[in-house]
């Protein structure tokens, strides 16, 4: 069975590997209008309220180079699911409601302060200069919040409670969170482990408990362990809820006489132990959710699991994934029931799918809204909207702005951008429609152009209802066709149409007889047509 594997250097945590499909139940985020499915990577635990045990803090840390990702990006920036890796544990944190958040950063600083002030306002953040280990990171995410994670809390809640969690687990969720410092506050730990039990623990650190007290004697690096000690399933997350002022205090004696010469947090554990404090453990319901990212192949990883875990949240709650192996959805995608996704298809950022609707097979829509009932087929389509019924494709082109009616079609081979199609109207094969408004019931001809751009700037189009444009149309902006007219085809529209008109804009047909025997002598079309001449003559 694939497994993560864990590997402990000098008392630091990654994480590598695979870890097998989830299983369970599916759910559904809320708040959500009635009919709306959410999707969310973060399954909640029952009888659990995410919003218990509110801490004082969350520090979160991303100040690490991931310098084996080889890339110019930040390992934190990374994206799986349409977010990046900090963002999903920001979102998971903020699902605790804490006093305050901040995130550790160093490396690539600047990229990462402006992507949290972007999609994570109010995240507070401390500068790592150099890299002295996670200890150290701790204590400069404290420094920057001052005093202001020592607040009194609220009867019952988690007190002076600070979180740890590191920006690189992508997984982790608000309700595992949530259980790790309801276990902390309940059983009133000093500090309180987040573990997991994997299938195959080799490389792992161990969880070494108490038999009598389930409390946390030590954590065991693989290669220390004894061999009863390595049967343990049990293994360590780097995730930990803290009594903040014993967290402070602690750091303070965190000592870098090791190999890295860095302050390790999990030093802290010993100090608050040795000091006659409790440790204790919550155990994560699923594995899966500590897998750190250090490479590109863990980052495939993780974007796999929780692309699973999206769309069996979907289909739980009855939308139909004919192919799940082949579809991608963002972690901001909504469904309504019995939506239909087909082979090959990606939903990207914040598309929404309504009742009914199918879209695929082979489509990318992102932050497009298909309503009930449509069909979407073969389509790439961006910040597009597709009207109740309407039908888009196979191989169509929706570009920004574009906005199809009820009942609407956008055909085979058709391009639409920054454009309207009222109630019925239809654009059915091999055209182009740029910044045009087109009324209702009206049909497009075959091969239509519309002439949106003279160089320098784009222009308007606008045809009226109930009109039939002929095949091979070039619309040249700005023109305007009235209600019910008609345009011959071949025409290049240059001026308005009044509406009830038909419009004839090409040239005049002229027929050279005998011009391929006087110009091609001997050729296959001179032969063909003396034969027919012949024949002619003959039936005449």
């Amino acid at each position: 069975m694939p497994y993560v594997r864990v590997r402990v250097l000098a008392g630091e945590l990654s994480t590598f590997g695979s870890w097998p499909a989830r299983s369970g139940p599916a759910l559904v985020s809320g708040p959500k209008p009635p009919g709306i499915l959410r999707l969310s990577h973060h399954p909640k635990p029952k009888g659990i309220p995410v919003s218990a045990n509110r801490p004082a803090a969350v520090v979160v840390l991303a100040a690490g180079e991931g310098t084996r990702m080889k890339s110019k990006t930040p390992k934190v920036l990374h994206e799986i699911a349409g977010r990046s890796l900090v963002g999903h544990v920001v979102s998971a944190a903020r699902e605790l409601g804490p006093e305050q958040l901040v995130v550790v950063v160093g490396h690539a600083r600047e990229q990462v302060e402006a992507h949290l002030g972007e999609h994570y306002a109010g995240t507070r953040t401390a500068f790592q200069a150099e890299q002295n280990g996670t200890g150290h990171a701790v204590r400069m995410g404290l420094e920057e919040l001052g005093d202001a994670w020592g607040s009194p809390q609220a009867e019952g809640s988690g007190g002076g409670t600070v979180v740890v969690v590191c920006g690189d687990t992508p997984l982790l969720s608000g309700a595992t969170l949530s259980a790790l410092t309801a276990t902390h506050t309940a059983d009133g730990n000093a500090v309180t482990v987040l573990t997991a039990e994997v299938p195959d623990s080799t490389g792992y650190g161990r969880i070494v408990r108490d038999a009598a007290t389930g409390a946390v004697t030590a954590i065991v690096e693989h290669k220390d362990a004894t061999d009863e000690q390595r049967a343990i399933r049990e293994i360590n997350s780097g995730v930990f809820a803290f009594d903040g002022q014993l967290l402070a205090d602690a750091l303070t004696k965190v000592r870098t006489d090791n190999s890295q010469g860095e302050e390790y947090l999990t030093d802290v554990l010993g100090i608050l132990r040795e000091a006659g404090h409790r440790v204790g453990a919550s155990v994560a319901g699923d594995h899966r959710e500590i897998l750190g990212i250090n490479n590109r192949v863990q980052l495939a990883e993780a974007r796999r699991l929780m692309n699973e875990r999206l769309l069996e949240q979907a289909m739980m709650a009855g939308v139909t994934v004919v192919d799940p192996a082949s579809v991608i959805v963002d972690v901001t995608v909504t469904f309504e029931p019995d939506a239909v996704v087909h082979p090959g298809t990606q939903l990207l950022g914040a598309t929404h799918i309504g009742e009914g609707a199918e879209v695929g097979p082979n489509s990318r829509l992102t932050n497009t809204t298909v309503r009930a009932g449509a069909r979407v087929d073969n389509t790439v389509a961006d910040s597009a909207t597709v009207g109740e019924g309407a039908t888009v494709g196979p191989f169509a082109y929706l570009r920004p702005g574009t906005r199809l009616g009820v009942k609407a079609k956008a055909g085979t081979f058709v391009e639409v951008k920054n454009s309207s199609l009222g109630e019925g109207t239809k654009v059915p094969h091999l055209s182009y429609v740029g910044d045009a408004t087109i009324g209702d019931y009206t049909n497009i001809g075959a091969a239509s152009v519309f002439v949106n751009y003279d160089g320098e700037s784009k222009h308007h189009t606008t045809i009226g209802s109930h009109c039939r444009t002929g095949s091979d149309n070039m619309f040249v902006a700005p023109v305007t066709v009235g209600d019910g007219a008609y345009t011959a085809a071949g025409s290049v529209i240059t001026k308005d149409v009044p509406a009830g008109s038909l419009a004839v804009a090409r040239g005049q047909q002229r027929n050279i007889e005998g011009w391929v025997a006087r110009k091609r002598p001997g050729s296959a079309a001179a032969q063909a047509a003396a034969v027919a001449t012949e024949q002619v003559a003959e039936e005449n």
